[in-house]
């Protein structure tokens, strides 16, 4: 016989899971169960022909590919950002530390004027490379350098505290042993940093990839090109097809759920495999 209830001296077990399977329900599970009966309202005929439509595919195509660039691409740097302030001490730090939180608390409308600002053909970095020929607002690469932005504090945050509990000591054993920097980061280091790497990449790319309001101003919204999914949504609400935009969603979540699945089972792996974690 299974058992639910694990034993605790604090009561209230009954109470507690209620309150949260019912908040859960409320919140998130009543929200999307709606959306997806609003778009099989109109039949699967109906509903391929809308998720299947040129248009739609070019904008998902551009939204996921472009945030998943964006969250490899925060990986990296976010995981050398965390280990520069972990273990490394210098003046300006704190002040460094805390400029990683601005995208959480920086409009996200305020960010893409700003990127666009810099990164128009007329901009500072923009007018730099215009000569060569490269654009970079109104593209797919504008897209993922916004994405990138609003991303990083994910991956830092996620990382910076497991970077804490890893003692020096670990590091210095493994040198004494004999091996090499290389070995170190990768035998030692990395496999305690895996779970939180990949936490951090699906938090980061379940950001990006439902991000509006810092991309429309950059991303040149054409269709085929720089039109993402989520200004889709929103066309397609303004032209009063509400069951095409819960199409759209609908492919979205369903997508966005595999992908996040299939990542927590690549992390509940990597525990598994290197024995951290519970």
């Amino acid at each position: 016989m299974m058992r639910f209830r694990q034993p605790s001296v604090i009561p209230g077990f009954g109470l507690t899971l209620g309150f949260t399977i019912a908040y859960f329900s409320l919140i998130i599970l009543v929200p999307l169960i709606a959306l997806v009966l609003r778009s099989a309202g109109i039949g699967w005929s109906g509903f391929w022909a809308a998720a299947l439509d040129p248009r739609v595919l070019a904008a998902l195509r551009t939204s996921f590919v472009t945030a998943l660039i964006a969250a490899a691409i925060n990986v990296v740097f976010g995981t050398l950002i965390a280990w520069v302030l972990v273990r490394y001490r210098f003046p300006g730090r704190r002040i460094f530390d805390a400029m990683v939180d601005l995208p959480f608390a920086l409009p996200t409308a305020v960010a893409g004027i700003s990127l666009t600002a810099i990164y128009a053909p007329n901009g500072i970095i923009g007018q730099l490379v215009a000569p060569l020929g490269w654009r970079i607002a109104y593209t797919p690469i504008g897209i993922t350098i916004a994405m990138i932005f609003i991303g990083l504090p994910f991956v830092v945050r996620t990382i910076q505290p497991i970077l804490e509990e890893v003692s020096k000591e670990v590091e210095e054993a493994s040198a004494t042993l004999g091996a090499s920097r290389f070995q170190t980061i990768s035998r030692v280091l990395l496999p305690s940093l895996t779970p939180a790497i990949l936490t951090g990449f699906a938090l980061a790319f379940a950001r990006a990839v439902g991000e509006y309001g810092s991309v429309i101003f950059i991303a040149g919204n054409i269709p085929f090109v720089s039109e993402i999914a989520p200004l889709l949504i929103v066309i397609r609400l303004e032209e009063f097809n509400y069951q095409g935009a819960a199409v759209i969603a609908t492919v979205m979540l369903v997508i966005s759920f595999l992908m996040l699945f299939v990542l927590n089972l690549i992390q509940a792996w990597s525990r598994r495999r290197y024995g951290y974690g519970s």
